[in-house]
């Protein structure tokens, strides 16, 4: 079974007179461990796809599961408590907390867990490891790089062993060589960890990492070969 699954779903927004539907009727299964690019031009909703995923928004129509959890019948209750234990966000422009320091900003997740604090400390530590920042933790995101900004959060997305993680436009704000470090750092996470990926871009070289790539066009999915 997919560890992500869109079944005929639609969502539509109103734009003055105008309603604007950016996922007609979709199908979307992706498999655990893939790691999934989504294309296409500004306003087309692949960020929309991602807040449906993630619980953040709920469809007009159809259903969304997610690791054998049908999310789209929960409360906002047991939404948040699902969210907090299963899924991870990477976001373009890092949305780290300026006064709390880099471990403390991956911490945040796990506070919503139910861990000791030898468990909390232990993943936080790992998390930050894991992106290459493990002497990095007592800093404060202005004593760090927009790249090591962006591995916090790539950390913080990971901390809690979510089920899939998110990730919007993950390079969108770095230049070109700190852009390349976190392909390299995604695509090994996806790869040693096993961590399932869904990324939303409009980069075609930067989709061109993932193993499996589909544009939204119309409302509608269509493959884009993978290119390596």
């Amino acid at each position: 079974m997919a560890l992500v699954e869109l079944n005929q779903v639609c969502k539509s927004f109103q734009a003055g007179e105008e309603t604007i539907t950016p996922l007609a009727e979709v199908d979307l299964s992706i498999e655990e461990g893939e790691f999934f690019a989504l294309m296409g031009p500004s306003g087309t909703g692949k960020s929309t796809l991602l807040n449906l995923v993630s619980g953040i928004d709920r469809p007009d129509a159809g259903t969304i599961t997610v690791a054998g959890t049908e999310i789209t019948g929960l409360s906002r209750t047991k939404l948040a408590d699902w969210r907090a234990a299963h899924l991870g966000y990477i976001f373009q422009t890092h949305n780290l907390i300026p006064v709390l320091t880099a471990y403390e900003n991956v911490e945040l997740p796990t506070l919503l867990l139910k861990l000791s604090a030898r468990e909390r400390r232990q993943r936080v530590e790992l998390a930050l490891e894991a992106v290459g920042l493990g002497d990095r933790g007592a800093h404060y995101p202005r004593q760090l790089s927009g790249g090591q900004e962006q591995r916090v959060g790539i950390a913080r997305a990971i901390v809690a062993h979510p089920k899939v993680v998110v990730a919007d436009e993950p390079t969108g704000s770095l230049d070109s060589d700190t852009s390349e470090q976190i392909q390299v750092l995604l695509q090994r996470l996806n790869r040693e960890l096993n961590i399932t990926l869904l990324m939303v871009t409009h980069e075609a070289e930067v989709a061109a990492i993932a193993s499996r790539q589909l544009i939204l066009d119309r409302g509608q999915f269509r493959e884009r070969e993978a290119v390596h």
